[in-house]
C-alpha cells in the first residue's frame, strides 16, 4: 500500500452510500470535499465528530464543501445512524475496507497494549480538481469542524 500524500492526486473510488446509491470521486469534481474515516456508526467519538460536522454543516456549505463520512459498517448501520442523529450529508458503506486502505484510514492499531488492525480516524480534504489538499490525522472529535476550518486557513 502505498502512502497517501498532501499534494497527491485522490485515489479514485466507487462506493455505496446509506442508500446503496454509488458515490464516485468523479462525482465531486469541482468541489471540495472532507472526506472523513471514522471507526463504527454510534460509538462516543465517533457520534461526537458525526455531530460537530453536523452543526457546523451550513459552514462547509458556504465555503464549497461536500461532506462525507465512511466507515466498514453497513448501509443500514448508516442510515440509523444517520436518522439517529439528523446527519444532512451521506455516510459511505465500504464493508471490504477498499476506500479506507486507499487513503491510508486502516492500519495497525493499540488499544491496552494489544496490536489489532482497523479503522484509522483521519480526514481527508480534497480540493476541487481531485487533489489531497491537507490530510489530518490527529482528529479531534468534538471540534472536527474547527480543526479542518483552521488547517485550511494555513
Amino acid at each position: 500500500m502505498s502512502i497517501l500524500n498532501e499534494g497527491d492526486l485522490a485515489p479514485a473510488f466507487e462506493a455505496k452510500d446509506q442508500n446503496g446509491k454509488p458515490v464516485g470521486l468523479k462525482d465531486l469534481r469541482g468541489k471540495k470535499v472532507v472526506l472523513y474515516f471514522y471507526p463504527k456508526d454510534n460509538t462516543p467519538g465517533c457520534t461526537a465528530e458525526a455531530c460537530d460536522l453536523r452543526d457546523n454543516y451550513s459552514q462547509f456549505l458556504e465555503k464549497g464543501f461536500e461532506v462525507i463520512g465512511v466507515s466498514a459498517d453497513s448501509e443500514q448501520s448508516h442510515r440509523n445512524f444517520i436518522s439517529k442523529y439528523d446527519l444532512p450529508f451521506r455516510l459511505i458503506s465500504d464493508p471490504d475496507k477498499k476506500l479506507l486502505r486507499s487513503y491510508g484510514a486502516w492500519g495497525e492499531k493499540k488499544l491496552y497494549g494489544k496490536t489489532y488492525m482497523g479503522i484509522l480516524r483521519t480526514t481527508v480534504i480534497i480540493d476541487e480538481n481531485g487533489y489531497v489538499e491537507k490530510i489530518i490525522k490527529k482528529v479531534k472529535t468534538k471540534e472536527h469542524s474547527r480543526q479542518i476550518f483552521a488547517e485550511l486557513s494555513h
